[in-house]
């Protein structure tokens, strides 16, 4: 091609021929080339898909175990161990057990057919001439006292007539009555219960006064307390003391031989609720405090108790402790002895 001619149809092809065959070769060699490399690369795609498979399928069979694992573990009776609570300081309380015995209640024993003794009921002062005084706030009232326990106290106390200031000077029946009176507190007589006899070694308080003053020559004592104050209140020669003051007005018609009264001395329902009734002496030398005699289950006498025919103390009550006067002793009122002649 030295002229830039066209060579002739005849020359080109075989060359054109020459150069299409060697460009296919290159352009096989070349897709040889290339498909081996895309071959490769595809290849190792897949290897490393394969891995990531095989990784993936690994940790899900591994989880797959693990999770079968924990079901098994939950699935399982094992029990579950129990959290120990600290040793409780308290004592417990201890619970009913269905096996105890139930406790068996004492059998009351099978009455014998022998007779069983009857409680004795308290006698009642108003029916029958027994009575039991306790006129002083240190004396305990007991109605249903017996008649042969003697408390245990100061001995019985006598005096003398020359003891007694002005007594020389008295009527002669006052002075007889209490003569005799004085003579009873000399024999060591006991407050005996719903006695009126010192045969019987004692006396209660109504029945040394019916036993003086029938012995004197009186008749139609009545023998309890409460009765008696209803015959000096018939008489006309009684005098009410409302006061509860040693020195009252209401005392100055006090005379030796008057026979004094008391209710609330102890518990009773009578009416009138006179409980405890004494004789009155006057007023001692030595002391100049008013006197009396009777029999008293723990009056006073310089300030110790008697129990007995004794001289005692001549005392207003104190006010009351409680409000029910019944068991609270008040000092009611003296009066003349009914029939008594004073010349």
């Amino acid at each position: 091609m030295k002229s830039g001619k066209a060579l002739p149809h005849s020359k080109t092809w075989p060359c054109l021929q020459a150069h299409t065959s060697r460009l296919r070769f290159g352009m096989r060699r070349c897709s040889a080339a290339l498909g081996g490399a895309v071959a490769l690369r595809f290849v190792g795609l897949l290897s490393a898909f394969a891995l990531i498979f095989g990784a993936i399928h690994h940790a899900n069979s591994a989880e797959e175990s693990l999770g079968t694992k924990i079901k098994k573990i939950f699935a399982s009776p094992t029990p579950v161990p129990r959290k120990h609570r600290k040793p409780s300081t308290k004592k417990p309380t201890p619970s009913p057990s269905p096996t105890n015995s139930p406790k068996h209640k004492k059998v009351s024993p099978t009455p014998s057919p022998s007779p069983t003794p009857r409680k004795h009921k308290k006698k009642s002062p108003t029916p029958s001439p027994e009575e039991t005084p306790s006129p002083g706030p240190t004396e305990t009232p007991s109605p249903s006292q017996s008649p042969h326990p003697q408390k245990k106290g100061a001995p019985n106390v006598t005096l003398s007539p020359d003891e007694i200031a002005g007594y020389d000077s008295y009527p002669p029946k006052v002075r007889q009555i209490l003569d005799a009176g004085l003579a009873l507190t000399k024999e060591n007589l006991g407050y005996t219960y719903g006695s009126a006899d010192p045969a019987n070694g004692g006396m209660d308080c109504s029945g040394f006064i019916y036993y003086l003053l029938t012995e004197n020559g009186f008749k139609d004592v009545p023998r309890d307390s409460s009765q008696q104050y209803v015959w000096v209140r018939k008489a006309g020669n009684f005098n009410s003391v409302l006061s509860r003051h040693e020195d009252s007005f209401e005392l100055d018609a006090l005379k030796p031989g008057d026979l004094l009264f008391w209710s609330g001395t102890y518990n009773i329902d009578r009416d009138p609720p006179i409980t405890h009734t004494m004789i009155y002496l006057g007023r001692e030398k030595r002391t100049k405090k008013r006197v009396m005699i009777g029999s008293s289950d723990g009056r006073t006498y310089d300030g110790k108790q008697r129990f007995g025919v004794s001289v005692f103390d001549f005392k207003m009550p104190p006010p009351p402790n409680s409000g029910d006067a019944k068991i609270s002793p008040v000092f009611v009122g003296y009066g003349r002895i009914p029939g008594l002649n004073e010349d």
